[in-house]
């Protein structure tokens, strides 16, 4: 079990998301809008005053625990470095999807990941739009919950041939040489889709509505909390080497998959880089 309580941790994603998200949304002014490393990485003030409250209370709930939020590793990259060693860490996204969300496009999420002497413990992903949470704690399975209380085990697809498999890839990332390759050989599955949002294409895939999942770019608060969902609800999840995809990883690739036969399958014959 977490060290962190996973219950008051999933309330303050929403609380966060009511305070400071949901008003912003499609009320955002130009100056409240600014690039990060591209015109498509962008924060805005929602993403900022949103890790501003989590932080403050996570930090003063749980001390010990180190704090490694997005926009506080934007201005202190560092905090990255203290992830590896850290017998306690919050991991956080404050909004994961923000292009969307400047965009005016509801498919944006919060997430928080519990990171216990170098594992995922506990993960959360919290839909503001839908008002529910997927979650989960390492050994326990991943759940939808609601605010009512209500609760819904979740489980990923079951495994079907390359030509009816249905997932997301983000091929951005991939090295140009190897990217024309990999969308070449996406046609041989029946539909993919990138929704800019890793958030609920975890969502997806452990609500047993996508085969594959594919990232080449690694940050902590990006996939941490989705990959332990995903591997919750029965996925096998690894990195394109074959390799277990660990919180401090950055690089590597990932891939997640109903099962490990359908995971060699895609690797094989599809995301060959």
């Amino acid at each position: 079990m977490a060290a962190v309580d996973v219950t008051a941790l999933a309330d303050l994603l929403r609380r966060t998301a009511k305070a400071e998200i949901l008003p912003r949304f499609r009320r955002l002014d130009s100056g409240e809008v600014r690039f990060k490393s591209e015109p498509s990485d962008l924060v805005t003030e929602a993403d900022e005053q949103a890790e501003r409250m989590i932080k403050a209370e996570a930090i003063g709930r749980w001390p010990a625990a180190v704090f490694v939020g997005e926009e506080s590793v934007a201005e202190d990259p560092a905090l990255l470095d203290a992830l590896k060693g850290a017998e306690l860490a919050v991991v956080v996204d404050p909004i994961d999807g923000t292009y969307n969300f400047a965009s005016g496009i509801p498919a944006f999420g919060v997430m928080a990941a519990v990171v216990a002497k170098g594992e995922t413990v506990a993960g959360i992903i919290y839909d503001p739009m839908g008002d529910d949470w997927v979650l989960a704690e390492k050994g326990s399975g991943a759940w939808l919950k609601r605010p009512d209380g209500s609760t819904e085990r979740l489980r990923v697809a079951n495994a079907v041939p390359l030509e009816q498999m249905v997932g997301m890839a983000s091929t951005g990332f991939l090295p140009k040489n190897k990217r024309a390759e990999v969308l070449a050989n996406l046609a041989q599955v029946r539909f993919f889709a990138n929704y800019r949002c890793a958030a609920h294409e975890h969502r997806a895939m452990a609500g047993g509505h996508a085969q594959f999942l594919m990232y080449n770019k690694l940050m902590p608060w990006d996939h941490l909390a989705g990959t332990l969902i995903c591997e919750e609800a029965g996925a096998y999840a690894a990195r394109f080497d074959g390799s277990p995809y660990l919180p401090h990883h950055v690089d590597g690739g990932l891939l997640i998959a109903p099962d490990r036969e359908t995971w060699d399958l895609l690797r094989q014959k599809v995301f060959t880089v």
